[in-house]
């Protein structure tokens, strides 16, 4: 009986049948939402507790207001934020995280450790890259 080679480890689950998913498939388009670099921030900000725009803002900086206002209102279409209006003069809005965008800390956590736990190696790798590119342009 032969040695089998090791199988690499999926990145999906196995029973997924394609891989990435087709454009048009609801879950591709969720995937691209809370894949986003302000979703991932705003998440993570808003799970140490309620949080008004303003503040949301200057602790994500620099991202715009814009910015902020579409990924704001984007989880809170997906129902993983919600929005408190606050009976104060001036009227001012809370933001705060969902119980259903609270399932999102296993998922972003695991993503931050993986960042912690290779961002040296990928920094080799950029800068091994960037020296191959600059010798390629002078040769």
């Amino acid at each position: 009986m032969q040695n089998e080679a090791p199988r690499p480890e999926l990145i999906y689950p196995p029973e997924l049948e394609i891989w990435p998913f087709p454009a048009d498939c609801p879950n591709r388009v969720l995937i691209e939402e809370i894949g986003d670099k302000w979703t991932i921030l705003v998440v993570a900000a808003l799970s140490r507790g309620a949080t008004r725009f303003n503040q949301l803002k200057q602790a994500l900086d620099p991202i715009s207001q814009k910015s902020l206002t579409q990924t704001l209102r984007r989880l809170e279409r997906s129902g993983m934020v919600s929005r408190t209006v606050l009976n104060t003069s001036p009227v001012a809005v809370e933001y705060a995280i969902s119980p259903l965008g609270r399932t999102l800390a296993g998922p972003f956590s695991a993503l931050y450790r993986w960042a912690v736990a290779y961002q040296d190696q990928v920094e080799e790798a950029r800068r091994r890259f960037d020296r191959e590119r600059g010798k390629a342009r002078e040769g």
